[in-house]
């Protein structure tokens, strides 16, 4: 069985306190478990994880978080918040699609874009934004995606016309399901001088080996297989194919290490050998 979708950011030493900002920020956080790499929480019930990584990636804009505010005194206490230590994109104010909206980059690089009254069916939400040598591909990656997991499909697809300030064609806005979660997606033609990259991820947690042969064959065709169950898609996403019995395992002091030593071993989860390392 799929368990849903959750979302993981990369740190350089500061997942707690990435937490905690957030926690402060945000108000509906709840803590699920912690240990010294990782801070796995729900934020608006959505589930995230913090991993201490190191330096070798960095967030960037490639993939934001749509924040669907419910007054514009929510949506103005959320953006005070973010904005201390992080930089505007867009400023907060009224746009054509909104009465108020703003997009910013906190003190950790993890972008936000605030709404008010915005319809979705999950208060916060992710959202990739296809550039460079992905711009234009967003409705296909949108098809991949959704045709891939079970319980998925397009809400809402808007694109530029003609004379609207992007590619007659591209996509302006779209939101779609996966595993009942909504996500968001765009093209941009602009020169943007980021892409995706291991800075944010998504993990799909499974129960059997094949559900994760399953994943990862669907994710390689045109992808980069990574290590410990890491793997990029064609369009350079990041993905994380994770067995469930590893929570089990990681959070045993006893297991933990033989765990560990097992999975950095691997690229793609093999449940049978991690199983047979912990005995």
């Amino acid at each position: 069985m799929t368990h849903p979708l959750s979302t993981c950011f990369w740190f350089d030493g500061k997942a707690k306190e990435a937490f905690e900002f957030y926690k402060e920020v945000f108000g509906e956080v709840a803590l699920i478990s912690e240990n010294p790499f990782t801070v796995n929480y729900t934020l608006f019930g959505r589930r995230f994880m913090h991993l201490n990584g190191g330096a070798g990636f960095t967030i960037n804009p490639s993939i934001s978080f749509f924040i669907n505010a419910e007054s514009q005194a929510e949506i103005e206490s959320i953006w005070e918040k973010l904005i201390q230590g992080g930089n505007a994109l867009m400023p907060l104010g009224k746009y054509p699609w909104s009465e108020q909206y703003g997009w910013c980059a906190d003190k950790f690089g993890v972008n936000w874009q605030l709404m008010l009254g915005h319809e979705s069916s999950c208060k916060v939400m992710p959202s990739m934004m296809f550039t460079g040598e992905n711009s234009g591909k967003a409705a296909e990656a949108i098809q991949f995606y959704t045709n891939m997991f079970e319980h998925s499909k397009t809400i809402q697809i808007s694109k530029y016309e003609e004379g609207e300030h992007d590619v007659t064609g591209y996509v302006k806005y779209a939101q779609f399901e996966l595993n009942d979660l909504p996500f968001g997606a765009m093209d941009s033609s602009a020169d943007h001088q980021f892409n995706f990259n291991e800075g944010i991820s998504f993990i799909i947690t499974v129960d059997t080996q094949e559900e994760i042969d399953h994943y990862w064959n669907l994710l390689a065709e045109g992808g980069k297989p990574g290590r410990c169950g890491w793997i990029k898609d064609k369009y350079g996403v990041s993905w994380q194919v994770v067995p469930s019995v590893l929570g089990k395992y990681m959070t045993n002091p006893v297991t933990a290490p033989k765990a560990t030593y097992a999975f950095l071993q691997m690229s793609k989860f093999i449940i049978a050998d991690l199983e047979k390392a912990v005995e």
